[in-house]
């Protein structure tokens, strides 16, 4: 059973900096590319990162580009997102995910970027 677990999250002002983590169990970690998504209300779930299986190539829309960053423990089988310089229009749910998403979801860890 597909299980994942997104931690991290919080109220910070805009410019300021968060760590998302997500340990991820019922599924061969090191052998599967992830993903973090992001949805805000009214919105639909945006791709915001992604982490190769194989040599660590990531990717990242142009909206977090240069802010973010996506990087993996396959020992600790937890993805994290590393957020930088964080704007009010990164405030959403946050989740981790299998790349492509297969229908896996957490419950995801609410990012709010708010003076």
């Amino acid at each position: 059973q597909v299980q994942l677990v997104e931690s991290g999250g919080g109220v910070v002002q805009p410019g300021g900096s968060l760590r998302l983590s997500c340990s991820a169990s019922g599924f061969t970690f090191s052998r599967a590319a992830l993903a973090w998504y992001r949805q805000d209300l009214g919105k639909e779930r945006e791709l915001v990162a992604s982490i190769s299986s194989t040599d660590g190539t990531t990717s990242y829309p142009d909206s977090v580009k240069g802010r973010f960053t996506i990087s993996r423990d396959n020992a600790k089988h937890t993805v994290y997102l590393q957020m930088n310089s964080l704007k009010p229009e990164d405030t959403a749910v946050y989740y981790c995910t299998t790349y492509p998403a297969l229908g896996y979801w957490g419950q995801g860890t609410q990012v709010t970027v708010s003076s």
